[in-house]
């Protein structure tokens, strides 16, 4: 039995508390979300030392879980579950790549990217999916009746929650918006044999139909307002921190769209504070896609006030979420960690995902909004070039074929694709192919 402790706790400030392995996702007293809390009083029996040299000799290890990025932090996740009952395909552990062409075109020495989509479903999602489907794993094998898990999602959601409960044997729904997600996405869930339901509604439409099905305590919730989910998110923060030696970077860029990426964000900085592990805090900066910015547009009054939009089409289709059930959460981090929102229009994102790319990377649109929003804030001298600053790339680009053919093909309405590349079609002529080769090395040599 673990010495730790967490439990779940209703952050509208009540006095209701909840265990992990209770079916509940709102507090039962006043509808507030809940979030996890730790026991810090016990967590601080170990010295911020002995913590760092425990996840640090953890790093790449093959004894079950802790080889996980997540499940590597198991005391400061979901302490007191049985590590034979934990889903895991050991997620996490995803490369800091120095993006040091990209910075240089910037003028910054000192820019990463957190390749996130680098992992087995190909996004950021994989990281709390472990977390959740464990917790329901656990409770099935303790005998609690649930018959299966299901979600809401504009696609990367859906793949994580499909693979995991898989891997569990433990049957999953999906409600997908019709028409609105990539193949890529759409095909995910239906090779891991969920049930998949495509319904002619947006994001949000989907939302409110699982949470109503998930009423039903034996279907249990999969998507981000269950506060599971943030415990594995939140481990991204403490992952860089440690693959920077225990030094905090100055700036973190996060796509935003149902928003419990940032205070996931926020919650493993603010965990790694309280226990000593580091001595400051970044700044947070969210990037929305301009036509679907609510976050942004409260930004703008101070969080004054925060009202839900109807979200437009946008390429970046995991972010089109017009009323984010994490927005509470989110803004409490942001004002905690000197927060910034920016948008990023369909031509800005299109295009800065495209000059990223010819540096090497393969940035998905939502990714391509949070450069989009760098480059913006680096011209306003809103952030520094020196500033060592870590965009999140939450998706692998291969997801998002479409977006990248439709690109280089110049076929985006609203985008002008200033860096497109076609295939130069030839016949096999070798002098004429040596005079083309010569003529494109002094155009990019220019």
């Amino acid at each position: 039995m673990s010495e730790y402790r967490a439990r779940f706790r209703c952050i509208a400030g009540c006095d209701e508390e909840y265990p992990l392995d209770e079916v509940v996702y709102q507090c039962r007293k006043c509808g507030g979300l809940l979030e996890v809390r730790h026991d810090l009083n016990l967590l601080k029996r170990r010295s911020a030392q002995q913590w760092r040299r425990l996840f640090d000799s953890r790093k790449g290890a093959t004894r079950w879980p802790y080889g996980s990025g997540i499940w590597s932090k198991k005391e400061w996740v979901v302490p007191e579950i049985d590590n034979d009952n934990i889903v895991s395909m050991f997620e996490g552990n995803t490369n800091l790549f120095w993006a040091r062409r990209f910075g240089e075109m910037l003028g910054m020495n000192d820019l990463w990217v957190k390749m996130c989509g680098n992992s087995h479903t190909g996004s950021f999602k994989d990281l709390g999916m472990t977390v959740l489907v464990s917790v329901v794993n656990d409770m099935i094998k303790r005998g609690k009746k649930i018959k299966a898990v299901a979600c809401a999602s504009t696609g990367d959601t859906s793949a994580a929650l499909a693979a995991y409960a898989a891997y569990a044997g433990i049957p999953s729904v999906v409600f997908l918006p019709r028409n609105k997600i990539s193949t890529a996405q759409l095909v995910q869930p239906m090779a891991n044999g969920s049930i998949v339901l495509s319904l002619d509604t947006d994001f949000d439409g989907c939302m409110n139909i699982v949470k109503q099905i998930t009423e039903d305590k034996s279907i249990y919730l999969g998507n981000s307002m269950n506060s599971l989910r943030i415990e594995g998110q939140k481990t991204i923060s403490i992952e860089m921190a440690q693959q920077f030696d225990w030094e905090v970077p100055d700036a973190i860029i996060i796509p935003g769209g149902n928003l419990g990426n940032v205070s996931a964000l926020g919650s493993g900085f603010s965990m790694m504070l309280d226990l000593g592990l580091i001595k400051r805090k970044p700044r947070i900066v969210v990037a929305q896609a301009e036509k679907a910015n609510p976050l942004y547009l409260s930004y703008l009054t101070g969080f004054k006030e925060f009202k839900p939009v109807t979200p437009q089409k946008t390429l970046a289709s995991a972010i089109q979420i017009g009323d984010p059930v994490s927005v509470r959460k989110a803004i409490t981090t942001l004002i905690k960690f000197d927060g910034i929102v920016e948008q990023a229009s369909e031509d800005e994102l299109a295009n800065a995902a495209a000059l990223a790319d010819r540096t090497g990377l393969y940035s998905c649109p939502h990714t391509g909004v949070a450069f989009a929003v760098l480059i913006k804030l680096i011209e306003k001298q809103v952030l520094s070039r020196n500033d060592r600053t870590i965009v999140i790339s939450t998706a692998h680009g291969l997801k998002f074929s479409e977006f990248k053919i439709g690109y280089h093909e110049g076929a985006l309405k609203e985008a002008v694709s200033r860096y497109a590349n076609r295939p130069i079609e030839l016949q096999p002529d070798i002098d004429k192919i040596g005079e083309v080769l010569e003529r494109e090395f002094r155009e990019r040599n220019s």
